[in-house]
Order: structure tokens, then C-alpha cells, then sequence
């Protein structure tokens, strides 16, 4: 028994959406048997984009019922079934999300349609829902409303039953309830994490750091490395028994941090990813950016409203950076010694900076010596 789903959201920061619409077709294989179709108010704002996008908006939902009051509905629909949808990670992460607010642990075996048009009809041109039902001449109503891409998501499965002549959906893609999701472990440690700027580290039962890495959400990266499916990242989900971080208000200063700690500390994982700071931003440069015996200091966005960040580089080497609330911080060099933390540069990390600087914009750059 299967159930066919899709969820619309409020769209907005990862793991923080909101549940528009939900829309439920319970399927025996040969014909719907139950259905659930319902707008959710989501006690929150809708994003524009997403207005633009489904045409829901906040005036629509005032008098729908919110997720507590359907979420028994969910629940007996869904029992004992598999869970189908297009991009299934994300329905049924949103779903188990909303349903952990509540204290309860919804699980169920889920099984993706992408996932599975890729493996039953890899001459597709594009596997997202829309051009793939077109493709293959499947009419499709109410697009990116929840039914709609429901009803198109199950004409859908119909096809890839048929199609599925080795009987992968019952062998091979049918995932277990927790393929793809986290443990409660993992899971307090993602909630702990905020979705800003920064660098995080992964550590084993020890405390010893194992992987470092920067990003512009850390929430959603921790959360993507504890349900990675690739071999090295399930040894890492296996050995990480916490994650730290430390927020950098920008990334600038979050991969010059990351690259120093990576030199230092050299993680076991780290060297069974891709490189992530040598020639990492290359573009057309916007402006010649020559840091080269110069001393300068770099201003940009800090981790608070209010507060900056100060990357010094004296002599054409990098000298440390550190954060100010007030300008006579950076004025007075004694004072802005006094607040710089120290780091090692080198040759790499002047080239980082003037890939960076080429490709993204800072507050200001300031000439120790003379405007620039």
C-alpha cells in the first residue's frame, strides 16, 4: 500500500517552513482508496516567492486548520503505507519536522519518484516533475498546488510500476524509515546549530576534531553530511558524537578560519573530501584586487547586528583578523593589534583573499597607508 503526497510550504530558512497544503492519495497499486487534501495554516508568513509561485497566501489560511489539528488525519492515512512523493527526502523531512514539534516521531519507508524515473527512464531529458510528466504525455492541472502535483506525482507512479519490469521499487529503492533522516542524537545536535555563517567541527566520543568545515548555513550542511548515503560520510555519521561551531558573520573569515584550523588540526575526514580552499571561487574578476606587500584591512560584515569584522594583512601577509563595535577600535593600531587575532599566513591565503575579493564584494577595504 502506498501514499502518494506533496506538501507545499511558507518557504524560508531550512528546517523553519511551514506546512500551506498537504494533499494524501492512498494507492493499493490499482486504484486510490482514501485521500486526504487539505490547506494547513501555518501560525506563520508565506515568502512572496512562494505566493508568486502557488498562489497561496497568508488571507487564504487564516481559517484553514493548523498541523495539530490534521496531523491524526496524516497519521491514519499513512499507516502501514510507504510514503511516495517527488523529491521525497524533502516532503518527509518537512513532515517529520512538523510532526517532532508536536513530541511525536513520525516514521515511515518513503520511496522517490525522482530516484526512480532516474533508474526507469534515464533517456529523460529532465527529471523534475513537471517537464517528466509532460514527456510522457501526462496532463497536469493545478501545478505547484499540493493536489495537483500529488495526482500528477501518482499518474506518475503508475508509469514507473509498469516500467519496472526487475522490480527495483520492491527490491532496491524502497528505503528503511530512517534512510535519509537522523537520529534523535543527530537531531538535537542540528537543532543546536544555527542556520548562519561560519565553522563548525565534528567530533568522535574523544573530543578529537574529525572533519572542519565553513559554511553559509551551518545547520543545513551538519544536516546534509548525517544523511549523506556516500560511504565516507556514513563513517563520519557513525564517529561524530558532537558538533561545535563558531558563527563568523561572513564567509570570508569563515574559509580563512576554516583553511588555518584545516593546516593545524588536519582532520581525519577532511582528507576524504574534495579540497575546499585552494582556487575555490574562480570568476571573472569584477575588479584587479593586488594585496601584495600592501597593509590593509578588510571590513565586513560581523557576527551581530553592529559589529564588524577586521581581517589585518601588514607587509602583503595575512597578521590575523578579529571584531569591532566601534571605529576608533580600528583606528587607534594599538588597539587594533590588541583585538586582532593572530593566524599564519602564507602564500595561499593572500591568494584566497584576492579570489575572494575578486569575485564577492566586502564593506571596505582600507589602505593602512593611504586610501584605496
Amino acid at each position: 500500500m502506498y501514499t502518494i503526497l506533496d506538501i507545499e510550504t511558507t518557504g524560508g530558512k531550512y528546517n523553519e517552513e511551514g506546512i500551506t497544503e498537504i494533499a494524501i492519495h492512498k494507492f493499493d497499486g490499482q486504484k486510490v482508496v482514501d485521500t486526504f487534501i487539505s490547506l494547513v495554516n501555518p501560525e506563520k508568513e508565506i515568502q512572496p516567492f512562494v505566493v508568486n509561485l502557488t498562489g497561496i497566501n497568508n488571507k487564504m489560511l487564516r481559517t484553514a486548520p493548523k498541523f495539530h489539528e490534521v496531523a491524526k488525519r496524516i497519521v491514519e492515512i499513512t499507516e502501514n503505507t510507504i510514503v511516495v512523493a517527488h523529491n521525497a527526502q524533502f516532503d518527509y523531512r518537512i513532515l517529520r519536522t512538523e510532526f517532532r514539534r508536536l513530541g511525536f516521531n513520525f516514521e515511515r519507508k518513503t520511496l522517490c519518484t525522482v530516484d526512480l524515473s532516474k533508474k526507469l527512464i534515464p533517456e529523460a531529458e529532465s527529471h523534475s516533475l513537471g517537464k517528466l510528466v509532460r514527456s510522457l504525455g501526462i496532463a497536469v492541472s493545478d501545478r505547484h498546488r499540493a493536489n495537483g502535483d500529488a495526482l500528477a506525482t501518482l499518474k506518475l507512479f503508475k508509469v514507473l510500476l509498469t516500467k519496472d519490469v526487475d522490480k527495483l521499487i520492491i527490491t532496491n529503492v524502497t528505503r528503511s524509515e530512517t534512510h535519509g533522516e537522523l537520529s534523535y542524537r543527530q537531531l538535537d545536535i542540528v537543532d543546536s546549530i544555527p542556520s548562519e555563517t561560519g565553522v563548525y567541527y565534528m567530533h568522535n566520543k574523544d573530543g578529537v576534531i574529525i572533519y572542519i568545515g565553513k559554511s553559509k548555513n551551518m545547520k543545513k550542511s551538519v544536516n546534509q553530511h548525517f544523511t549523506s548515503d556516500r560511504k565516507q560520510a556514513r563513517l563520519l555519521q557513525k564517529e561524530t558524537k558532537k558538533v561545535t561551531f563558531e558563527l563568523t558573520g561572513n564567509e570570508l573569515v569563515a574559509i580563512l578560519k576554516a583553511y588555518e584550523e584545516l593546516n593545524r588540526t588536519n582532520p581525519k575526514y577532511n582528507k576524504t573530501y574534495a579540497p575546499m580552499y585552494n582556487s575555490q571561487i574562480i570568476d571573472t574578476p569584477k575588479v584587479e584586487i593586488e594585496l601584495s606587500g600592501k597593509d590593509v584591512l578588510i571590513i565586513d560584515k560581523g557576527r551581530e547586528i553592529g559589529e564588524h569584522s577586521a581581517i589585518l594583512i601588514q607587509n602583503g601577509a595575512l597578521k590575523g583578523l578579529g571584531f569591532y563595535d566601534l571605529n576608533h577600535q580600528i583606528n587607534n593600531i594599538h588597539i587594533l593589534e590588541s583585538i586582532i587575532t593572530p593566524m599564519t599566513g602564507n602564500g595561499d591565503t593572500i591568494s584566497i583573499m584576492e579570489s575572494y575579493l575578486r569575485k564577492r564584494s566586502v564593506i571596505k577595504i582600507i589602505d593602512l597607508n593611504s586610501t584605496i
